[in-house]
């Protein structure tokens, strides 16, 4: 599979990935490599990565605990800490080997020691290699809020190998599925039925539908990279389903989401609203709303759960002057950004989730 040009960057797929990294290692005169995972890709995926590696740089190994509980300021300055301790500098390379929290996490940890150090994004989850890979966003959560720190900046490369997936548990790839199927709503039509029956598809056709999902998150990208228009898209389904995340996150009552299954409920209410709206069709929406429920779980919600959820829209990184913003579907393959959605259409969207 050929590279995908990305604003200032490359995306290399499969072995191309690895030559490609191993020459920009014989290019670039880096003091030393810090390889930033979490235990679980330690276990699992170093072990594949590191045999890639042709170099005779030293190489420092930092673990932090797998899990989006971890993706905080306080995990940042542990690893700051490590960084400084073992001599990272300005010419140090940092390679972050894993899923969404490790790439944005790892990211965000490069691009703010020593004002800023080269970094290398190797996703090993779908959710992390058809989301995480394009566009530059890294950060932390606060608190229970996703992702309220962080700053827009590229890495070196993006490094694509879709053996990591085999790792993976189902709940894993189901949670990467989602994003996958968001690009097909908001820009391909023809890709999102591609999902329609999934027992059929193989993994060579995976690898297909991965590059093209990069693709579309790409091209929606480099139109607009600091999210002042048509970027907004890629919010389809996230602005209820980041609160839902939170929520969830956080109430020792509830058991909690992957970022996959809270995003496919974002997108089953935010789809019920552009229904409302008159964006979309009924056939539509039940198209979407059988599609995504026959791949998930149902979320249970109680009623005093809403209320909550609703509040947790106000930090909303895409709110502006105090208004929710949704990105809705106008039609399964297009989208209408900058709508606001009063309280009672959301509540509505619940209501017929639950039915």
């Amino acid at each position: 599979m050929n590279s995908i040009q990305a604003n200032n960057y490359l995306v290399h797929f499969n072995q191309n990935a690895y030559e490609a990294l191993n020459k920009h290692l014989r290019e670039n005169k880096y003091s030393n490599i810090f390889i930033i995972v979490d235990d679980q890709t330690n276990e699992y995926c170093l072990p594949k990565f590191i045999p890639h590696l042709e170099t005779e740089l030293a190489i420092e190994i930092i673990e932090f605990e797998a899990g989006e509980a971890n993706k905080n300021i306080e995990t940042c300055i542990e690893i700051w800490n490590i960084l400084t301790e073992l001599g990272g500098d300005r010419k140090s390379l940092v390679i972050n080997v894993g899923g969404g929290v490790v790439t944005d996490l790892g990211g965000f940890v490069a691009s703010t020691f020593k004002r800023g150090v080269d970094f290398i994004n190797v996703p090993t989850t779908l959710l992390s290699m058809v989301d995480a890979s394009v566009g530059g966003k890294t950060g932390v959560d606060l608190g229970n809020l996703k992702n309220q720190i962080g700053v827009i900046n590229v890495p070196q490369m993006v490094l694509i190998d879709t053996e990591y997936l085999e790792t993976l548990p189902q709940t894993e790839m189901r949670s990467g599925l989602a994003e996958m199927l968001k690009h097909g709503l908001i820009y391909d039509a023809p890709y999102w039925r591609q999902f329609s029956d999934l027992k059929s598809i193989v993994f060579d056709e995976l690898d297909q539908l991965i590059y093209r999902s990069v693709e579309i998150k790409n091209e929606i990208v480099i139109q607009d990279p600091t999210e002042k228009n048509i970027r907004k898209a890629l919010n389809f389904g996230h602005t209820l389903g980041h609160a839902i995340e939170s929520y969830f996150l956080e109430s020792e009552e509830k058991t909690t989401l992957l970022h996959g299954e809270a995003i496919a409920v974002g997108m089953i209410l935010e789809s019920y609203i552009s229904l409302q709206k008159n964006l979309i069709t009924e056939q539509e929406y039940r198209e979407i709303k059988t599609i995504i429920k026959g791949i998930y779980d149902d979320v249970i919600f109680e009623e005093n759960d809403i209320d909550p959820i609703l509040e947790l829209l106000i930090h909303d990184k895409k709110n502006e002057y105090g208004t929710i913003q949704f990105a809705l579907i106008e039609g399964i393959g297009k989208i209408k950004i900058n709508q606001s959605v009063e309280n009672k259409l959301i509540l509505d969207a619940f209501q017929d989730y639950k039915s």
